[in-house]
């Protein structure tokens, strides 16, 4: 589900396997690293296998142990979690990508967070609200320490109705390059629910929407105060210090709580028509 503010986890209705078939990553060397030291497996360079297009694109995988995000069943009765799909469908449009010659940030590459995380952090199994905060903000630093020029992150959806789903994209209204979100975040959703479409699926189109109308619950008083994503949202004192530098959005392809769109989610074909939707929308983008 959407991760709005700081509500990672604990929202539940806001991935797992090491990259394969790739060339070995490289670790950012980063001054931010002091402030913002990554975990294993976290804000990893992977290198173009194509002619070189001479841009940068970070891709987050949201969530991440010891947060798994939202979970649903398939119709096989298998239990599927948000962290291993979205990693999944990353990892899907990495390599889509960097064989059409992009170099790309990845904010994980394995199961696990992104920011390092001591025993301290993990209350009860899931990540403490400080610690859910610092992950975040984790992400929006290898994005920026990256200089990519566009932001994608990804995740699933849910909801207490099984019967609900969809496709929805979310940007942030309040940037000095808001337009540019906007644009972007309308080109991810027309492109995945046309490739999603195309490999058969019929998905309800939910629309683009500005971060700020998300309603889902916040983990405290700060983070309602905030009233954006923190990785596409703005500056804001002792909060967010340092926001993401470039345009960005989150999409919530489908919904795990639908067993019909997990099941899609699940599989290796859905993840490839949601790489292959956002790979569209990036050059697309990047072109413009």
């Amino acid at each position: 589900m959407l991760v709005l503010l700081v509500a990672a986890a604990a929202a539940a209705g806001l991935l797992a396997v090491r990259l394969g078939a790739v060339q070995p990553p490289s670790w950012l060397p980063l001054a931010s690293a002091v402030q913002h030291p990554w975990a294993d497996g976290a804000c990893v360079t992977q290198n173009p296998t194509g002619p070189g297009k001479h841009a940068t694109v970070f891709i987050d995988p949201g969530h991440g142990s010891p947060d798994p995000g939202t979970s649903g069943y398939t119709t096989s009765g298998q239990q599927v979690f948000e962290k291993d799909l979205t990693l999944a469908t990353a990892r899907l449009l990495s390599a889509r990508l960097r064989a059409a010659g992009y170099r790309v940030v990845m904010a994980r590459v394995k199961d696990a967070s992104v920011a390092s995380l001591s025993a301290a952090d993990v209350q009860g199994g899931a990540l403490s609200v400080a610690a859910d905060h610092r992950d975040l903000v984790a992400r929006v630093a290898c994005a920026n320490a990256a200089h990519a020029q566009v932001l994608v992150s990804i995740h699933f959806n849910g909801f207490s109705d099984p019967g609900v789903g969809g496709t929805e994209t979310f940007y942030d209204d309040a940037r000095p390059f808001s337009a540019r979100n906007e644009a972007f975040a309308t080109l991810v959703q027309q492109d995945v629910v046309a490739q999603l479409a195309a490999a058969g699926w019929q998905e309800p189109d939910r629309g683009v929407q500005p971060d700020s109308s998300d309603a889902a619950p916040t983990l405290s008083a700060a983070a309602a105060a905030y009233d954006h994503l923190l990785e596409l949202g703005p500056a804001q004192r002792g909060y967010l210090d340092t926001p993401s530098a470039m345009p960005g959005a989150l999409i919530e392809p489908l919904f795990l709580t639908n067993v019909r769109e997990a099941t899609i989610a699940a599989s290796p074909r859905g993840q490839d028509a949601i790489a292959h939707g956002l790979e569209l929308a990036i050059e697309q983008f990047l072109s413009s």
